[in-house]
């Protein structure tokens, strides 16, 4: 976790826009109930923004990770025609620090857009750092309809936990 949070700062600092989702977006729910879901990475959703995707690398690397997409590292130089081109494909891009500490920075988030997301996100509090979350059903709806086998194994393994998440879940201020 404090890999995350200095992460979050640094992002936050460069001014960068995204919002934690997948399961550990879904944790800072599930943290008030005393929930917590496993996890082997984290997830950030991006807008496809190539000046913001810049940002985020410059972030990233900053933080210390090295940035991956599949199973190569991100060409080099990382300038505004590679962040185009990653924008275009909707690629997604991995920052790591090779020891356990993953973070996938995703342009796509299945069945929503950014802006309607971050417009409706939520913040949490963790250590003085303010960290935007996709609200708990953008995330159960993404996950549904994204269709994976482990989404769907998530999904049907916690129902009962996400039922009484969503049912505690705050409404998106107006």
């Amino acid at each position: 976790m404090d890999a995350f949070l200095d992460l979050i700062r640094v992002l936050r600092q460069r001014g960068v826009r995204f919002v934690v989702m997948g399961v550990a977006g879904t944790n800072y729910y599930a943290q008030a109930a005393r929930v917590i879901f496993t996890t082997q990475d984290y997830d950030l959703f991006l807008p496809p923004d190539p000046d913001n995707l810049l940002s985020t690398w410059n972030a990233c690397e900053a933080a210390g990770l090295s940035l991956w997409t599949e199973s190569e590292p991100l060409d080099i130089p990382r300038d505004r025609w590679l962040a185009e081109q990653i924008v275009k494909r909707r690629a997604l891009i991995r920052a790591t620090d090779r020891r356990g500490f993953d973070v996938d920075l995703s342009l796509v988030m299945a069945g929503f857009d950014f802006e309607t997301v971050w417009g409706e996100r939520r913040v949490f509090i963790a250590d003085g750092v303010d960290i935007p979350v996709a609200r708990l059903r953008h995330i159960v709806e993404s996950k549904a309809a994204a269709g994976r086998d482990k989404d769907r194994l998530f999904l049907a393994t916690h129902a009962e936990a996400l039922r009484d998440l969503l049912g505690r879940e705050e409404p998106p201020s107006q």
